[in-house]
């Protein structure tokens, strides 16, 4: 029964990904630009979800990895002339440092603590893209070149979102696989309680700065592809907004799995849109949308789902617990 069920889920996903890949030629260009921010929400999303959802930490460095990765990946293409694949790696780099830098605090602060550090890093960043004069181009922002891999330009919506859902697919298997890991157990187990970690041989510190690490790769991964589909950054894309958007989608999709996050990332994308027909209730319905789902399912929607269905709640026991 249970490799039937496996096969059906493989079945079920590969079926999702061929109709992903082919949505450009069955919706418009406003779908698909929907679609390109659900994908990048996704890996901001499961960027942040390492340090709060894996290794528990309230931590709100999001949206600063975000822009660096976005202005990372804008300054390389422009300033350094780097080719596309190359100026992408270094975008996700230069977030890992970052998430290394921000993680040290980390070691010695918790809770509300650490959250406020990391809030005063956001805007410590957000000044930095203020003020970056001609590197940056301050608050008016910085255009971005068109992508392009061997001679193939990245120059429209559908085009450019076919590249961002690749790299976001390959993200997600990333995190996947890392999640499942020994470092990703590890995490987890540092998060539940570093002291139980410490006297399993399991060190705390590395298993933190790691975990802040992966976050700022994932989360800038996604900075650099929202550069790409916007075809510019400035500043105002990553203020207070983004970073309660960040924290909504890993609280209403589920803490501490791979699901969670995107499909938190997917319905807090796509909500609004929906809610758009409702002129004037807009932001009331969203907000009763988050209540609710927050009030009734306290472990997102994944959680709901694995307490549902036994398979998914036995496989993802430790993430859940």
């Amino acid at each position: 029964m249970f490799e039937n069920n496996r096969y059906l889920v493989w079945a079920v996903g590969a079926a999702t990904v061929v109709l992903l890949f082919a949505a450009p030629g069955l919706v418009n260009n406003y779908i698909i630009f929907i679609m390109g921010m659900m994908c990048i929400n996704a890996l901001m999303a499961l960027g942040f979800n390492f340090v709060i959802g894996f290794l528990g930490q309230l931590v709100f460095a999001n949206t600063a990895f975000f822009g660096i990765g976005a202005y990372s990946y804008g300054i390389l293409m422009v300033h350094v002339g780097l080719p596309f694949p190359v100026a992408l790696a270094g975008a996700s780099l230069a977030g890992c440092v970052a998430g290394l830098i921000v993680g040290l605090p980390a070691l010695r602060l918790r809770g509300f603590q650490l959250a406020i550090v990391t809030l005063a890093f956001n805007q410590l960043m957000h000044w930095v893209y203020l003020h970056s004069g001609s590197v940056g181009g301050g608050p008016s922002g910085m255009a971005m070149p068109e992508a392009t891999i061997f001679d193939i330009h990245f120059t429209d919506d559908p085009s450019k979102y076919l590249l961002i859902l690749f790299v976001t697919l390959i993200g997600i298997w990333m995190a996947r696989n890392i999640a499942r890991s020994t470092m990703g157990r590890a995490i987890v187990s540092v998060g539940a309680n570093e002291f139980a970690a410490a006297a399993l041989a399991i060190p705390p510190v590395r298993y933190k700065i790691a975990a802040f690490g992966l976050s700022g790769f994932f989360t800038a991964t996604g900075g650099a592809l929202f550069a790409i589909l916007l075809g510019r950054v400035a500043p105002e894309s990553f203020g207070l907004s983004q970073l309660l958007l960040g924290f909504a989608m890993v609280m209403v999709g589920g803490l501490g799995t791979v699901a969670g996050p995107v499909i938190g990332a997917i319905l807090l994308t796509a909500a609004p849109e929906f809610l758009r027909n409702v002129p004037g209730a807009e932001e009331v319905l969203y907000s009763f949308l988050l209540i609710g789902l927050l009030l009734f399912m306290p472990k997102g929607l994944f959680g709901g789902v694995c307490a549902l269905v036994p398979s998914l709640r036995e496989r993802h026991r430790g993430a859940l617990s």
